[in-house]
């Protein structure tokens, strides 16, 4: 390896499909327009068919994919090459050389942990109107292990910082839990997105084991509200400062940042709640908020990773959510446009 990446990324590598589909689309396979949900391919699932018949769509596109690559592929559109490596398990197959080639073309070094005789996950995208329902079948990300890390082992204590995707903690807590220890040890962040609300409903003690571990947790209102009926916090759900407060709980050094749309971005602390306005953007120029978390995530850790402020951080990460909706799918523009404030 050329350089040590000052950013490491752990998450579920997937390739996204992505099509528009109608609302019977939707109803056919009982989903809801803003979600996100697993299925799995031993289950006999009727909704394993949606991969093959996107295939047909006009509009279909193939996006390397899943939450924490996408955010990688926006730390390196900012900060260039060679800062920022991703962990994750793939097949041995087309798809995966299709990731690795994406974040290859992106600057992100892959260190993927090749799973045989599995096939690479995948994730079909059903666009309708702003809003995407994601249908993910894991395949071999599913089967990353804690000793893949160790195989790398210089590279993490090369690391600055450390960016985990609620959706990994489906996979391997014991990973997330590594990680953590190593950050809690060294002094260095450890951020954790919540990802989706299924993971605060079925994955509730994961996120239990592994908050400890962090010194930021990111999510959006749905994700909020997802943490707090499954705690039993007795606050508003939709009160983000309330919710937050309750994450951050005694920690001297947590920090939680919920975005909500283009309401404010929410910063709480132990000491501090603070809103940072999104600035407008016509809404003739949005094109497909698919991935407008992940992109948001990407420029406020590219910011992280540069040692700037969380203000500036936020900014930033406003910044680049704001060009990826104007992109299909969890894109950056093809030239490199440069952040300034």
């Amino acid at each position: 390896m050329s350089a040590s990446p000052k950013l490491i990324v752990l998450c579920n590598p997937l390739l996204d499909i992505q099509a528009t589909v109608d609302q019977d689309y939707l109803n056919k396979y009982s989903l809801k327009a803003n979600d996100a949900i697993l299925v799995d391919a031993k289950s006999e699932d009727a909704k394993m068919a949606i991969y093959d018949e996107l295939a047909s769509y006009p509009d279909v596109k193939y996006i390397a994919g899943g939450a924490g690559q996408n955010s990688a592929r926006g730390v390196a559109y900012m900060l260039g090459k060679d800062q920022v490596a991703y962990f994750g398990s793939v097949g041995q197959d087309k798809y995966a050389d299709k990731l690795a080639a994406e974040n290859e073309a992106a600057g992100v070094t892959s260190l993927y942990q090749i799973i045989p005789d599995v096939g690479t996950g995948k994730c079909a995208a059903l666009i309708t109107g702003h809003d995407r329902s994601l249908v993910t079948d894991l395949g071999a990300a599913n089967s990353f292990t804690p000793d893949h890390l160790d195989k790398h082992w210089s590279v993490i204590e090369a690391a600055k910082l450390f960016y985990v995707s609620g959706f990994h903690l489906t996979v391997s807590k014991d990973a997330v839990i590594k990680l953590g220890k190593h950050a809690k040890e060294t002094g260095k962040p450890f951020i954790l997105n919540l990802s989706a609300p299924f993971i605060l409903q079925f994955f509730k003690q994961q996120v239990e084991d592994v908050l400890p571990y962090t010194t930021m947790v990111v999510a959006n209102e749905s994700e909020a509200a997802a943490y707090a009926e499954s705690f039993g916090l007795t606050c508003d759900k939709e009160d983000l400062a309330a919710v937050a407060k309750a994450i951050v709980g005694d920690s001297e050094d947590r920090t939680v940042v919920f975005t909500h749309g283009l309401e404010p971005t929410i910063v709480v602390t132990k000491n501090e709640t603070k809103s940072y306005p999104v600035k407008p953007l016509e809404s003739s120029k949005i094109v497909d908020t698919n991935g407008a978390g992940d992109a948001f995530a990407a420029g406020m850790l590219a910011g992280l990773t540069e040692g700037k402020p969380l203000e500036k951080s936020i900014d930033m990460g406003q910044w680049l959510a704001a060009l990826s909706i104007q992109e299909i799918g969890a894109a950056y523009p093809k030239e490199k446009l440069q952040y300034s404030a």
